[in-house]
């Protein structure tokens, strides 16, 4: 009985990651098609991040309702939902005139965005709860070090799939166009989308759900506090990568394709390391104790990268800038990387059981927040002070996630209760 068990969640997970990776290679070409065009059409650094923001902002709403919904309706609907969603944002973006002006497109844009950000945090929440539903089933018959390997592969491989959509989009908009390339790629997730209600039990993850709103927000202090951590870690990231990267290197002499190339190249490095976190990590019996220690050592050393980038530029040494944002960027990706999939494990860790959906769904509420806030910065900044001041602002954000990441409890995960 157990063995079936065990064999129907490693089923289960497998199917949910092969509809999350369909889904995130269309999102990840989306992002690259979006912010191609638009600055192909002469577009500025900050119209380009504000063209993203509502996109990151429906995130913050759709992890937390979508945690909430995952538990009372099922995994199953929500990824439905989710892949169903992305389906329509498509089909409004294709829908954009060129005979529009052009606050009439940035408004139509900004709208359709916000409708795939929806689909994204719902598919993301309701995949991310599959895995703990998942190692449950699996326990029993062996728990070593199982959360953590899935959790990994989970979101490395989703990471690598995404910088291989940022290709798949430079590609898809250099050869079928904006419309087309919407199309074709809407008609691969209808396709997931039929597997996904086919393959995959209606009712699977559903359970008690919280019955008021105070409940959604009321989490342990593990929960909570690497939720604050997650907010600064992904705002670290965005404040630099969304706007100020691709421009910077544009303009340093890069063409489209080089820079599309190089952002997938980067994606696809960071969500390797993330697949092999585990490797870099001292596993412990109760699962924080060498996790929680792990995750405060990265977070230190990311902070380091962004400040010794800004160092490297003005120092006046004589090296190309393109080259020095290139071999630090790597550095960044590897400490970042590492910290996110510690961090992907922790929230595991630290999530109640019967109400795991709703733990995950605030978490990745908070992880939404960040990349909100980075992705308004990256324009802000750059638009003001160039690549220099998004790493001062990254530095600044990384301190906070140290500092967060400083106070997590490191006792074992089944001694959390709700506050």
């Amino acid at each position: 009985m157990q063995n079936s068990a065990a064999s129907r969640g490693t089923r289960n997970y497998a199917i949910v990651t092969a509809a999350y990776w369909g889904f995130t290679l269309t999102d990840g070409a989306l992002r690259m098609l979006v912010l191609l065009h638009f600055f192909r059409l002469g577009y500025s650094p900050f119209t380009l991040a504000f063209l993203f923001l509502l996109y990151e902002a429906a995130g913050i709403a759709a992890n937390l309702i979508g945690g909430w919904l995952a538990a009372r309706y099922g995994i199953t609907r929500m990824l439905a939902i989710g892949l169903s969603i992305q389906i329509l944002g498509f089909a409004l973006l294709s829908g954009l005139s060129p005979s529009w002006t052009a606050a009439a497109s940035v408004a139509w844009v900004v709208m359709a965005q916000g409708v795939c950000g929806v689909a994204k945090d719902l598919t993301k929440t309701a995949s991310k709860s599959a895995i703990k539903l998942a190692e449950a089933a699996a326990k029993a018959e062996d728990s070593e070090g199982r959360l953590f390997r899935w959790v990994a592969w989970f979101t490395g491989s989703k990471n690598a799939m995404k910088g291989i959509g940022f290709f798949l989009g430079g590609l898809l908009l250099e050869s079928l166009g904006f419309r087309v390339a919407l199309w074709t790629m809407a008609a691969l997730l209808a396709l997931i989308l039929l597997g996904v209600v086919t393959s995959l039990p209606p009712m699977l993850g559903k359970a008690k759900a919280s019955k008021n709103t105070r409940e959604l927000f009321a989490k342990s202090r593990g929960v909570n506090l690497l939720a604050l951590a997650r907010v600064a870690l992904f705002g670290a990231r965005d404040i630099w990568f969304v706007v100020g990267v691709p421009v910077f290197l544009y303009a340093s002499g890069w063409t489209f394709t080089m820079v599309g190339t190089f952002l997938a190249l980067w994606t696809i490095g960071y969500g390797l390391v993330q697949a092999a976190a585990p490797a870099f990590v001292r596993r412990s019996s109760d699962g924080l104790s060498a996790e929680v220690p792990a995750a405060r050592l990265w977070s230190l050393g990311l902070a380091l990268v962004p400040v010794a980038i800004t160092a490297m530029l003005a120092s006046g040494s004589g090296l190309r800038p393109d080259r020095v944002l290139v071999v630090g960027l790597c550095l960044f990706g590897f400490a970042f990387a590492v910290n996110s999939s510690l961090h992907s494990y922790l929230i595991l860790a630290y999530a109640g059981s019967e109400k795991s959906a709703e733990d995950v769904g605030f978490y990745y509420a908070a992880n939404a927040l960040g990349r909100f806030g980075g992705t308004l910065l990256s324009g802000l900044l750059y638009q003001a002070g160039g690549l220099s001041a998004c790493l001062g602002g990254s530095a600044l954000m990384l301190t906070v996630c140290f500092i967060a990441t400083l106070a997590l409890p490191g006792r074992d995960a089944g001694t959390f209760g709700r506050p």
